[in-house]
């Protein structure tokens, strides 16, 4: 259950843009999966799976199989090493330069 729930329309858009602002698209280079990242920083790095990626990602199905399940906190390198790629190439601006 959500603990905050906007009712202002300036609320409700400014939590739409905090989530969904300036996300890039990238494709895993091995799976073709498909996330939806933004960088704020450097070091930081958000990173939107939607279930369809996480039905591709062939390290979470690999992971899933095993006892215990996958640890959800644990990212997939071969996704990550993707993202990487991304911004070097310049496809995933760094930095928060409209405030989201």
């Amino acid at each position: 259950m959500a603990s905050f729930v906007p009712t202002s329309p300036d609320t409700t858009e400014d939590q739409r843009l905090y989530t969904e602002a300036r996300l890039v698209e990238v494709a895993c280079l091995d799976c073709l999966a498909k996330v939806r990242v933004k960088k704020n920083s450097e070091h930081q790095t958000s990173v939107q799976w939607s279930s369809d990626a996480q039905g591709d990602c062939q390290e979470f199905q690999r992971r899933g199989q095993q006892p215990g399940r996958r640890d959800v906190h644990k990212p997939c390198p071969r996704m990550m090493a993707s993202i990487d790629d991304a911004v070097r190439a310049g496809e995933v601006p760094i930095g928060a330069f409209d405030g989201y």
